[in-house]
């Protein structure tokens, strides 16, 4: 009976296990191939970080000052590779679902620029607000936070 059971188990777990891994990834998202990711880091930490693409924003935070409740508002940030391969943006996540980002899906090759546009939804918000954003690339480090901020106000509530 035990062995039974300790086959069962081990069947369920393998079952798991492979069916999770079959995904890769969510569904409907293009992945990009790892061949076009070149990040010579070593387990030592020691990294030819001349040969690497480096992203620079020619600003990293923009403030949209006061801005009335229920506008949607968009701001667009400049960028530019500055490395010595291809820049690679794998992702771009906010703090806030009030908060859309868009940005570039193809490489950015050396001396190239781009725009990672942000638009903030102010719907339901009051008061001073500030939403992250962090690019994902292959950089080192592979992240970069770049940041909006805020003041929404009701005018039927000011006097």
């Amino acid at each position: 009976m035990k062995a039974k059971l300790l086959s069962l188990f081990i069947s369920l777990t393998l079952l798991l296990f492979v069916s999770g891994c079959k995904s890769g990834g969510q569904s409907g998202q293009e992945t990009i191939p790892a061949d076009l990711v070149n990040n010579p880091n070593s387990a030592s930490g020691t990294a030819g970080k001349g040969s690497l693409p480096f992203i620079q924003f020619e600003e990293t935070e923009h403030d949209f000052g006061r801005i009335i409740e229920g506008e949607t508002v968009s701001y667009a940030f400049s960028f530019k590779n500055t490395g010595k391969t291809d820049l690679i943006i794998a992702e771009v996540t906010t703090s806030c679902g009030c908060t859309v980002p868009s940005y570039p899906k193809a490489p950015i090759r050396p001396g190239e620029g781009g725009i990672v546009k942000v638009a903030f939804n102010s719907n339901g918000k009051r008061g001073y607000q500030s939403k992250n954003i962090v690019v994902v690339s292959n950089t080192q480090p592979n992240t970069t936070v770049i940041r909006i901020k805020a003041q929404i106000v009701n005018p039927s509530t000011e006097k």
